[in-house]
Parts: structure tokens; sequence; C-alpha cells
């Protein structure tokens, strides 16, 4: 019996996904837990593996293009076995939206992973068929497009009326817009040639969608402290001459945070409409730029571990994060993020608060500047941070409080030592 596998929900909430990568190719064998394709979802590159052992039938979707969840992707049988699904193009939905004509297909209504049966089509699904390919498309018939292109044709303003469908039946499919040749230019801006189109990823579209909702939903309200880094310097520079474990100034600014969160318990908290949950683990989430966007892994029980501890545990977060190898859980939960943009060469910065989190500290370069010391001016290393708080979880004072715990610690760094 074959196996239809569907788009899995590799993340909660999310809608769409697309195959970057297939990991198999048809004819080959695959265990329980052998690695299918590499899908990209709004947050992440994630690694899919396979739920049942068996021959690769038919890949079902076409790598960069997106596909519903719930919609096939992949047949899995015995060895020679042969796939009754109709190969499904990678912008089909999982139900057809309002207006549309589904597709004509021979696949049974069956669930991810449920055995269906090798037979032949119908006599009547194939004479539907036939019939559906004997008809030659025109002007006046009725179109046949995916819900996704019909969105895309409005983003770009193209009209569906004068696009040949390559998908089943004449179906208009996301590959045709994209074979579309460019727009010529509007009157006096130059010509085609001067603007390049980039299809927006559906992480692009996750983070647009994520910022917009937290700047138009989230009351952000942003301290700014400055802190003298020479001490914290000094001792960054004498752990790592006498550790194999290099330690960064980051991993001071995390030991920093999830200390300061641990001493100010009230804004170690996330916002949940009805409720403010506060947690008794301090999680924190770390902002990795990768290809196309970031994602937010996060470091459970941050407080807890060592310097030593955090720089590895980062390192390898940040790492599997770029090559597309975290895991589900690890980019759920947490309720405090951090974004250094100091390796930049950016002085300060404002960060935008990721929902459901309380706060996010947004880290700039350390830099020389003129501090007074004993009455004198002195050159001093000083590294400003930013803290941007939800004013629905934490008032002013809390937030100033919980800054202030945070630059303490990354002042007087040896406290993160003991």
């Amino acid at each position: 019996m074959a196996t239809v596998v569907r788009m899995p929900e590799v993340l909660a909430g999310v809608s769409e996904a697309a195959i970057t990568t297939w990991l198999v190719a048809v004819g080959e064998q695959v265990e329980v837990g052998s690695p299918l394709a590499e899908i990209e979802t709004e947050k992440a590159v994630v690694e899919y593996a396979s739920e049942i052992a068996g021959t690769v039938l038919e890949l079902l979707a076409e790598e960069g293009t997106g596909v519903a969840i719930g919609a096939p992707i992949v047949v899995i049988g015995a060895v020679g076995e042969a796939a009754s699904v109709v190969p499904v193009s990678g912008d089909e939905p999982a139900s057809p939206e309002a207006g549309d004509e589904p597709p004509v297909s021979a696949e049974p209504a069956v669930r991810s992973g449920e055995p269906v049966a090798a037979d032949k089509p119908t006599p009547e699904v194939s004479a539907v068929a036939e019939a559906a390919a004997s008809v030659p498309h025109t002007t006046e018939q009725r179109r046949f497009v995916s819900p996704l292109v019909r969105r895309l044709a409005r983003e770009r303003d193209i009209d569906l009326s004068g696009v040949a469908g390559s998908g089943p039946n004449g179906r208009i499919v996301r590959r045709d817009l994209d074979a579309l040749a460019d727009p010529p230019a509007a009157a006096g801006g130059g010509t085609a040639d001067d603007v390049e189109e980039v299809p927006v990823t559906p992480m692009r579209r996750a983070i647009a969608r994520r910022l917009t909702e937290s700047t138009t939903t989230v009351p952000h309200f942003f301290l700014v402290a400055d802190c003298r880094v020479d001490r914290l310097l000094r001792v960054r520079e004498e752990a790592n001459d006498s550790s194999d474990v290099r330690i960064s100034i980051n991993d001071f600014v995390i030991k920093a945070v999830a200390g300061a969160l641990r001493a100010v318990p009230d804004a170690n908290a996330t916002w949940g409409e009805t409720v403010i949950r506060r947690h008794r683990s301090v999680d924190i989430a770390l902002a990795v730029a990768v290809d196309g966007g970031l994602v937010t892994p996060v470091m459970r029980d941050a407080d807890r571990l060592s310097l030593s501890e955090i720089s590895g545990t980062a390192a390898d977060l940040v790492g599997r994060a770029r090559t597309g190898r975290l895991r589900q859980p690890e980019l759920e939960g947490g309720s405090f993020s951090i974004s250094n943009l100091g390796m930049y060469g950016t002085r300060e910065f404002s960060a935008i608060i990721n929902p459901p989190h309380a706060g996010i500290l947004a880290v700039g370069a350390v830099r020389q500047a003129p501090v007074v010391e004993e009455g004198a001016f002195v050159v001093g290393s000083v590294m400003t941070i930013t803290l941007s708080a939800d004013h629905r979880v934490m008032d002013g004072a809390l937030a100033a409080q919980l800054l202030s715990a945070i630059v303490e610690r990354i002042e007087s760094p040896v406290r993160a030592l003991i």
C-alpha cells in the first residue's frame, strides 16, 4: 500500500511552507528517521524526516514553490508499487478558495501517513479528466487559478486573462507568474533593467507580518543606558587566556540579562491577552541573521549556565540556525530577546519586540568615549544598550529596574563568574 505524505506543520501557526531541497529521489529506499527534505517555513529552514519506511514513488512538490500545510508532497510505498495520486503543483492549496474550481484529481481523501490503494483512477474520474483535457482553453472559459496565484497576481498587478497555465487542466500556478517578463517601466522611470524583483520568501513574509503586528499592536517604550565595559574586557581577556572556550562580549551580555531577569522576576513575563504569564525559567531568544532574514532560537535556563556553557550553547544555536538545522522546540517560547548589532559597528539602535515577549535588548558596539572618573575626564570603553519594553507587561519603573540590573551585571562582570 502506498502512503501519501503531506506537508507537515513543522512550526505552529504556519499555513504554508516550501521544499527548498529534496534529499531523496524517486526509487530511493528510506527508513523511519531518514531525511526527506529541507523545508522552509516562515521562521526557519528545518530538516523533515520520514515517519515511515519504504521506497519513494513520487515527488509531488517542486523545490522552491509554496505548498499549503496538509497538501501532498511525496508518495512512499513498496518497491515497484505505482502511486495513484495525480502529481500536485507546489501552488495547490489544501482546500480551494471560494469561487475556485478544484482541479481534477484521482487522489482519495486521506491524511498524512494514511495508506492509499494503488489502483488506477475510477472510470468516472478518468472520463472527466479526458474530457477536460480535450476541451481547448479559451479566454471565455473559467480560469483555473490557485488562491496563492490570485494573491500574487494582485500584488504584482498582473492580468491573468492572458496567462497560459502549465498546471493540471491548464491551471495557472506560481511558476507561470515567475516566468513572465518584467513589466515595462513607468513613464519617465527608466527601463525595466533598472529594477530586479526578488521573490518574497515565506520567512520574509513572516518577518513582515509579525513585526508589523508588533509595531501596531504592542505599546513599545524605550530606555537607553551606557555601560562602562573596561572591566568586562579585562575579565574576558583573562578568561580567554586561561581557557580553550572563547568567551565573547555577547556571552557576558546574555549572562547579565539572565541574571537580571532572575533578580527582577516580574519582568520575566509574556503577554497573554487575558493574563500576564510570569515564567519560572529564564529562557532567552537570540536574534540570529540568516540568509533572507533572521531567526530567534531560544537558550533555555540561561541563568543557570556558566559563561563557558553559554558560549558553547550560543555557538551551537547560531551555527545550526545558519545551516537550517534548528529543531521546532528551539524556536518556541522564551520571555525576552537579545539583538546584538555591535559586531557590525552599530553604535545604538531600538529593536522591535518579538511577541509575546515583554522586551528585547538592543546591544551596540563598544567604543572609546570620554568618561568622568574622580572628577576628571578619562578615555573609557563604553557600550550603549537599549531596552524595548511592552507597556502592557512592564511599566516604566519595572523596566528601569530591569535595565539597571542589566547594567550593574555588565559593569561588574566578576559576578558572572561566581
